[in-house]
Protein backbone atom coordinates (compact mmCIF):
# COMPACT_ATOMS: atom_id res chain seq x y z
CA UNK A 1 0.00 0.00 0.00
CA UNK A 2 1.26 3.48 -0.84
CA UNK A 3 2.23 5.72 2.08
CA UNK A 4 -0.36 8.42 1.44
CA UNK A 5 -3.76 7.96 -0.18
CA UNK A 6 -6.89 9.99 -0.77
CA UNK A 7 -10.10 8.12 -0.02
CA UNK A 8 -13.70 9.27 -0.07
CA UNK A 9 -17.38 8.46 0.42
CA UNK A 10 -19.93 9.59 -2.16
CA UNK A 11 -22.75 11.11 -0.14
CA UNK A 12 -24.84 11.72 -3.23
CA UNK A 13 -28.60 11.36 -3.77
CA UNK A 14 -29.28 8.66 -6.39
CA UNK A 15 -32.09 8.70 -8.91
CA UNK A 16 -34.42 6.56 -6.85
CA UNK A 17 -35.54 3.38 -8.63
CA UNK A 18 -33.81 4.60 -11.80
CA UNK A 19 -30.65 2.63 -12.53
CA UNK A 20 -29.76 4.41 -15.77
CA UNK A 21 -30.19 7.82 -14.18
CA UNK A 22 -28.16 6.78 -11.14
CA UNK A 23 -25.33 5.43 -13.31
CA UNK A 24 -25.15 8.82 -15.03
CA UNK A 25 -24.88 10.47 -11.62
CA UNK A 26 -22.17 7.99 -10.60
CA UNK A 27 -20.27 9.05 -13.71
CA UNK A 28 -20.41 12.73 -12.77
CA UNK A 29 -19.38 11.94 -9.19
CA UNK A 30 -16.44 9.84 -10.38
CA UNK A 31 -15.31 12.71 -12.60
CA UNK A 32 -15.25 14.96 -9.53
CA UNK A 33 -13.40 12.27 -7.57
CA UNK A 34 -10.81 12.13 -10.34
CA UNK A 35 -10.33 15.89 -10.17
CA UNK A 36 -9.82 15.58 -6.41
CA UNK A 37 -7.16 12.93 -7.00
CA UNK A 38 -9.00 10.27 -5.00
CA UNK A 39 -7.60 6.74 -4.97
CA UNK A 40 -10.86 5.18 -3.73
CA UNK A 41 -14.51 6.27 -3.83
CA UNK A 42 -17.28 4.41 -1.98
CA UNK A 43 -21.03 4.64 -2.73
CA UNK A 44 -23.58 3.67 -0.03
CA UNK A 45 -25.60 0.50 0.51
CA UNK A 46 -27.90 -0.32 -2.47
CA UNK A 47 -27.12 3.08 -4.01
CA UNK A 48 -28.18 1.47 -7.30
CA UNK A 49 -30.89 2.31 -6.91
CA UNK A 50 -33.23 1.88 -3.96
CA UNK A 51 -33.31 1.07 -0.28
CA UNK A 52 -36.80 -0.01 0.96
CA UNK A 53 -37.47 2.92 3.25
CA UNK A 54 -41.16 1.95 3.18
CA UNK A 55 -40.43 -1.12 5.35
CA UNK A 56 -43.29 -1.67 7.81
CA UNK A 57 -45.41 1.15 6.36
CA UNK A 58 -47.20 -0.62 3.47
CA UNK A 59 -49.52 -3.57 2.97
CA UNK A 60 -48.16 -6.95 1.89
CA UNK A 61 -49.65 -6.42 -1.58
CA UNK A 62 -47.99 -3.02 -1.98
CA UNK A 63 -44.73 -4.37 -0.60
CA UNK A 64 -44.74 -7.16 -3.20
CA UNK A 65 -45.33 -4.64 -5.97
CA UNK A 66 -42.39 -2.56 -4.71
CA UNK A 67 -40.16 -5.65 -4.64
CA UNK A 68 -40.97 -6.13 -8.34
CA UNK A 69 -40.09 -2.45 -8.97
CA UNK A 70 -36.71 -3.05 -7.28
CA UNK A 71 -36.16 -6.22 -9.32
CA UNK A 72 -36.71 -4.30 -12.56
CA UNK A 73 -33.96 -1.86 -11.63
CA UNK A 74 -31.60 -4.43 -10.11
CA UNK A 75 -28.21 -5.12 -11.72
CA UNK A 76 -26.79 -8.44 -12.85
CA UNK A 77 -23.05 -9.08 -12.45
CA UNK A 78 -21.67 -8.97 -15.10
CA UNK A 79 -23.99 -7.07 -17.46
CA UNK A 80 -24.16 -3.98 -19.66
CA UNK A 81 -24.72 -1.97 -16.47
CA UNK A 82 -21.52 -3.22 -14.83
CA UNK A 83 -19.65 -2.71 -18.12
CA UNK A 84 -20.85 0.92 -18.13
CA UNK A 85 -19.74 1.38 -14.51
CA UNK A 86 -16.35 -0.16 -15.28
CA UNK A 87 -15.82 2.28 -18.14
CA UNK A 88 -16.74 5.26 -15.93
CA UNK A 89 -14.28 4.08 -13.28
CA UNK A 90 -11.54 3.60 -15.90
CA UNK A 91 -12.03 7.11 -17.28
CA UNK A 92 -11.92 8.67 -13.81
CA UNK A 93 -8.92 6.51 -12.79
CA UNK A 94 -10.44 5.93 -9.34
CA UNK A 95 -10.89 2.61 -7.54
CA UNK A 96 -14.55 2.24 -6.65
CA UNK A 97 -16.94 0.25 -4.44
CA UNK A 98 -20.66 0.60 -5.19
CA UNK A 99 -23.60 -0.70 -3.18
CA UNK A 100 -26.36 -2.08 -5.38
CA UNK A 101 -29.39 -4.31 -5.64
CA UNK A 102 -28.01 -7.31 -7.49
CA UNK A 103 -30.23 -9.66 -9.48
CA UNK A 104 -29.22 -13.29 -9.07
CA UNK A 105 -26.99 -14.71 -11.81
CA UNK A 106 -28.40 -18.23 -11.40
CA UNK A 107 -30.58 -19.20 -14.39
CA UNK A 108 -34.26 -18.89 -13.58
CA UNK A 109 -33.83 -16.89 -10.37
CA UNK A 110 -35.07 -13.35 -9.73
CA UNK A 111 -33.82 -13.17 -6.13
CA UNK A 112 -32.09 -9.92 -5.22
CA UNK A 113 -29.00 -9.50 -3.08
CA UNK A 114 -27.69 -6.52 -1.14
CA UNK A 115 -24.27 -6.37 -2.79
CA UNK A 116 -21.02 -4.44 -2.97
CA UNK A 117 -19.53 -4.24 -6.47
CA UNK A 118 -15.75 -3.79 -6.40
CA UNK A 119 -13.98 -2.17 -9.38
CA UNK A 120 -10.28 -1.43 -9.90
CA UNK A 121 -9.29 1.95 -11.30
CA UNK A 122 -8.38 0.33 -14.64
CA UNK A 123 -11.97 -0.88 -15.02
CA UNK A 124 -11.44 -4.50 -13.94
CA UNK A 125 -14.34 -6.06 -12.04
CA UNK A 126 -12.58 -7.48 -8.99
CA UNK A 127 -15.64 -9.17 -7.52
CA UNK A 128 -18.62 -8.71 -5.25
CA UNK A 129 -19.65 -9.07 -1.62
CA UNK A 130 -23.23 -10.09 -0.90
CA UNK A 131 -24.61 -9.22 2.53
CA UNK A 132 -24.50 -12.48 4.47
CA UNK A 133 -27.72 -11.93 6.40
CA UNK A 134 -30.22 -9.12 5.72
CA UNK A 135 -31.40 -7.45 8.91
CA UNK A 136 -34.90 -8.06 10.32
CA UNK A 137 -37.57 -7.28 7.66
CA UNK A 138 -34.88 -6.71 5.03
CA UNK A 139 -35.12 -10.48 4.57
CA UNK A 140 -38.31 -9.90 2.56
CA UNK A 141 -36.22 -8.15 -0.10
CA UNK A 142 -32.82 -9.82 -0.24
CA UNK A 143 -31.34 -13.29 -0.23
CA UNK A 144 -28.29 -14.30 1.80
CA UNK A 145 -24.65 -14.35 0.74
CA UNK A 146 -22.42 -17.36 1.34
CA UNK A 147 -18.82 -18.31 2.08
CA UNK A 148 -17.59 -16.80 -1.19
CA UNK A 149 -18.53 -13.37 0.16
CA UNK A 150 -16.05 -13.47 3.06
CA UNK A 151 -13.15 -11.92 1.20
CA UNK A 152 -10.93 -8.91 0.65
CA UNK A 153 -9.81 -7.51 -2.71
CA UNK A 154 -6.32 -6.66 -3.90
CA UNK A 155 -6.11 -3.13 -5.35
CA UNK A 156 -3.15 -0.97 -6.25
CA UNK A 157 -3.81 0.89 -2.97
CA UNK A 158 -3.69 -2.25 -0.83
CA UNK A 159 -6.05 -4.99 0.31
CA UNK A 160 -9.63 -3.68 0.64
CA UNK A 161 -12.44 -5.36 2.57
CA UNK A 162 -16.04 -4.29 2.92
CA UNK A 163 -19.16 -5.00 4.97
CA UNK A 164 -22.74 -3.81 4.72
CA UNK A 165 -24.62 -2.13 7.57
CA UNK A 166 -25.33 -4.55 10.45
CA UNK A 167 -22.70 -7.00 9.26
CA UNK A 168 -20.50 -4.72 11.37
CA UNK A 169 -22.20 -6.14 14.46
CA UNK A 170 -21.33 -9.75 13.58
CA UNK A 171 -18.26 -10.39 15.72
CA UNK A 172 -16.85 -13.41 13.88
CA UNK A 173 -17.36 -11.76 10.49
CA UNK A 174 -15.36 -8.74 11.58
CA UNK A 175 -12.62 -11.09 12.77
CA UNK A 176 -12.76 -12.90 9.43
CA UNK A 177 -12.09 -9.63 7.60
CA UNK A 178 -8.95 -9.17 9.69
CA UNK A 179 -7.86 -12.72 8.85
CA UNK A 180 -8.44 -11.99 5.16
CA UNK A 181 -5.75 -9.34 5.54
CA UNK A 182 -7.74 -6.18 4.90
CA UNK A 183 -5.69 -2.98 5.14
CA UNK A 184 -8.49 -0.58 4.25
CA UNK A 185 -12.15 -1.16 5.10
CA UNK A 186 -15.35 -0.02 3.39
CA UNK A 187 -18.55 0.36 5.45
CA UNK A 188 -21.89 1.21 3.82
CA UNK A 189 -25.19 2.22 5.43
CA UNK A 190 -28.73 3.46 4.59
CA UNK A 191 -28.28 6.71 6.55
CA UNK A 192 -27.99 7.82 10.19
CA UNK A 193 -30.42 7.60 13.09
CA UNK A 194 -31.20 7.73 16.77
CA UNK A 195 -32.93 4.89 18.61
CA UNK A 196 -35.83 5.00 21.03
CA UNK A 197 -34.98 2.19 23.40
CA UNK A 198 -33.90 -0.61 21.05
CA UNK A 199 -32.23 -1.30 17.71
CA UNK A 200 -35.49 -1.50 15.76
CA UNK A 201 -36.90 1.82 16.96
CA UNK A 202 -34.99 4.12 14.62
CA UNK A 203 -35.75 7.63 13.47
CA UNK A 204 -33.64 9.89 11.26
CA UNK A 205 -31.68 12.38 13.32
CA UNK A 206 -28.63 14.07 11.80
CA UNK A 207 -25.72 14.10 14.22
CA UNK A 208 -27.42 11.97 16.86
CA UNK A 209 -24.90 10.47 19.29
CA UNK A 210 -27.16 7.47 19.86
CA UNK A 211 -26.48 6.04 16.40
CA UNK A 212 -24.72 2.67 16.51
CA UNK A 213 -22.85 3.41 13.26
CA UNK A 214 -20.29 5.58 15.07
CA UNK A 215 -19.12 3.00 17.64
CA UNK A 216 -19.30 0.23 15.02
CA UNK A 217 -16.91 1.87 12.54
CA UNK A 218 -14.58 3.13 15.25
CA UNK A 219 -14.40 -0.29 16.91
CA UNK A 220 -13.78 -2.00 13.55
CA UNK A 221 -10.96 0.43 12.82
CA UNK A 222 -9.28 -0.29 16.16
CA UNK A 223 -9.80 -4.06 16.22
CA UNK A 224 -8.61 -4.64 12.63
CA UNK A 225 -6.05 -1.79 12.58
CA UNK A 226 -7.54 -0.35 9.39
CA UNK A 227 -8.76 2.91 7.96
CA UNK A 228 -12.54 2.84 7.50
CA UNK A 229 -14.36 4.72 4.75
CA UNK A 230 -17.99 4.86 5.89
CA UNK A 231 -20.55 5.85 3.24
CA UNK A 232 -24.16 6.69 4.14
CA UNK A 233 -27.26 7.50 2.11
CA UNK A 234 -28.47 11.03 1.54
CA UNK A 235 -31.94 11.37 0.00
CA UNK A 236 -33.68 14.71 0.63
CA UNK A 237 -37.49 14.70 0.38
CA UNK A 238 -37.42 16.49 -2.97
CA UNK A 239 -35.59 13.51 -4.51
CA UNK A 240 -38.22 10.98 -3.41
CA UNK A 241 -40.53 10.03 -6.31
CA UNK A 242 -43.95 11.65 -5.87
CA UNK A 243 -45.77 8.30 -5.90
CA UNK A 244 -43.68 7.07 -2.93
CA UNK A 245 -43.70 10.10 -0.65
CA UNK A 246 -46.66 8.86 1.39
CA UNK A 247 -44.98 5.52 2.19
CA UNK A 248 -41.33 6.53 2.76
CA UNK A 249 -41.86 6.71 6.50
CA UNK A 250 -38.56 5.03 7.34
CA UNK A 251 -36.32 7.38 5.37
CA UNK A 252 -33.10 7.48 7.38
CA UNK A 253 -31.08 8.99 4.53
CA UNK A 254 -29.72 12.10 6.23
CA UNK A 255 -26.03 11.40 5.51
CA UNK A 256 -23.40 10.64 8.11
CA UNK A 257 -20.50 9.61 5.86
CA UNK A 258 -17.13 9.75 7.60
CA UNK A 259 -13.57 8.41 7.63
CA UNK A 260 -11.83 6.83 10.63
CA UNK A 261 -8.15 6.00 11.22
CA UNK A 262 -6.75 2.77 12.75
CA UNK A 263 -6.83 4.29 16.22
CA UNK A 264 -10.58 4.89 15.92
CA UNK A 265 -10.24 8.65 15.47
CA UNK A 266 -12.06 10.61 12.78
CA UNK A 267 -9.91 11.96 9.98
CA UNK A 268 -13.19 13.34 8.62
CA UNK A 269 -16.14 13.59 11.00
CA UNK A 270 -19.69 12.60 9.91
CA UNK A 271 -21.24 15.04 7.42
CA UNK A 272 -25.01 15.53 7.36
CA UNK A 273 -27.79 16.87 5.14
CA UNK A 274 -25.83 17.74 2.04
CA UNK A 275 -24.62 16.20 -1.19
CA UNK A 276 -20.86 16.01 -1.20
CA UNK A 277 -17.84 13.76 -1.49
CA UNK A 278 -16.59 13.24 2.05
CA UNK A 279 -12.86 12.64 1.68
CA UNK A 280 -9.59 12.64 3.51
CA UNK A 281 -5.90 12.05 2.93
CA UNK A 282 -4.70 9.08 4.96
CA UNK A 283 -1.18 8.17 6.05
CA UNK A 284 -0.14 4.52 6.34
CA UNK A 285 2.26 5.52 9.10
CA UNK A 286 -0.81 5.71 11.36
CA UNK A 287 -1.60 2.06 10.64
CA UNK A 288 1.94 0.97 11.51
CA UNK A 289 1.74 2.88 14.80
CA UNK A 290 -1.57 1.16 15.63
CA UNK A 291 -0.18 -2.26 14.68
CA UNK A 292 2.91 -1.73 16.83
CA UNK A 293 0.68 -1.31 19.87
CA UNK A 294 -2.13 -3.77 19.07
CA UNK A 295 -2.12 -6.35 16.24
CA UNK A 296 -5.18 -8.62 16.39
CA UNK A 297 -3.79 -11.00 13.77
CA UNK A 298 -0.20 -10.86 15.03
CA UNK A 299 1.35 -10.42 18.45
CA UNK A 300 -2.03 -9.84 20.14
CA UNK A 301 -3.52 -13.10 18.81
CA UNK A 302 -3.74 -16.33 20.81
CA UNK A 303 -4.29 -19.03 18.18
CA UNK A 304 -3.47 -21.65 20.83
CA UNK A 305 -6.65 -20.60 22.69
CA UNK A 306 -9.01 -19.16 20.07
CA UNK A 307 -9.42 -20.08 16.39
CA UNK A 308 -11.89 -19.10 13.68
CA UNK A 309 -12.88 -21.57 10.95
CA UNK A 310 -13.92 -19.87 7.70
CA UNK A 311 -15.66 -21.83 4.95
CA UNK A 312 -14.20 -21.41 1.48
CA UNK A 313 -16.84 -22.86 -0.84
CA UNK A 314 -20.34 -21.51 -1.46
CA UNK A 315 -23.61 -23.39 -1.87
CA UNK A 316 -25.24 -24.07 -5.21
CA UNK A 317 -28.62 -25.68 -6.03
CA UNK A 318 -26.82 -28.19 -8.27
CA UNK A 319 -23.54 -29.73 -7.17
CA UNK A 320 -21.06 -31.41 -9.50
CA UNK A 321 -20.17 -34.91 -8.24
CA UNK A 322 -16.80 -35.03 -6.52
CA UNK A 323 -14.30 -36.75 -8.86
CA UNK A 324 -12.07 -37.73 -5.90
CA UNK A 325 -13.39 -41.33 -5.56
CA UNK A 326 -12.61 -42.04 -9.22
CA UNK A 327 -9.10 -40.63 -8.80
CA UNK A 328 -8.55 -42.72 -5.67
CA UNK A 329 -9.59 -45.87 -7.50
CA UNK A 330 -7.23 -45.05 -10.36
CA UNK A 331 -4.35 -44.42 -7.91
CA UNK A 332 -5.07 -47.66 -6.04
CA UNK A 333 -4.96 -49.67 -9.25
CA UNK A 334 -1.81 -47.95 -10.52
CA UNK A 335 0.11 -48.52 -7.29
CA UNK A 336 -1.47 -51.92 -6.50
CA UNK A 337 -2.89 -50.76 -3.17
CA UNK A 338 -6.25 -51.87 -1.79
CA UNK A 339 -8.82 -49.09 -2.36
CA UNK A 340 -10.15 -49.41 1.22
CA UNK A 341 -6.63 -48.91 2.59
CA UNK A 342 -6.05 -45.81 0.47
CA UNK A 343 -9.42 -44.31 1.50
CA UNK A 344 -8.57 -44.89 5.16
CA UNK A 345 -5.23 -43.13 4.74
CA UNK A 346 -6.90 -40.13 3.11
CA UNK A 347 -9.56 -39.90 5.85
CA UNK A 348 -6.84 -40.02 8.52
CA UNK A 349 -4.90 -37.24 6.75
CA UNK A 350 -8.03 -35.04 6.53
CA UNK A 351 -8.69 -35.50 10.27
CA UNK A 352 -5.11 -34.55 11.10
CA UNK A 353 -5.30 -31.39 8.97
CA UNK A 354 -8.64 -30.37 10.53
CA UNK A 355 -7.15 -30.60 14.03
CA UNK A 356 -3.87 -28.81 13.35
Amino acid sequence: MRERLRVGAAQIAPKFLDTRGTIEKIGRTLEEAGRLGLDLLVFPETFLSAYPYWRGAVSVRRETELIVAMQREAVRIPSEDTDALAELVRRANVNCVIGLNELDDRPGSLTMYNTLLVLARDGRLLGRHRKLIPTHSERVYWGMGDARDIRAFDMDIGRVGGLICYEHHVTLLRAAMALRGEELHVAVWPGWWSMDGHLGAKRPEPGAHGCDIEPAVRAHAIENSVFVVSSSWYLPPAEVPAELRDVMQYNLAVGGSCIVNPSGLFTCEPVFEKETIVWSEIDQGERRLAKAYFDSVGHYARWDLLQLVIREEGWEPVRVPDPAPARLREAAERHEVRLERLEALVEDLVRRLEHR
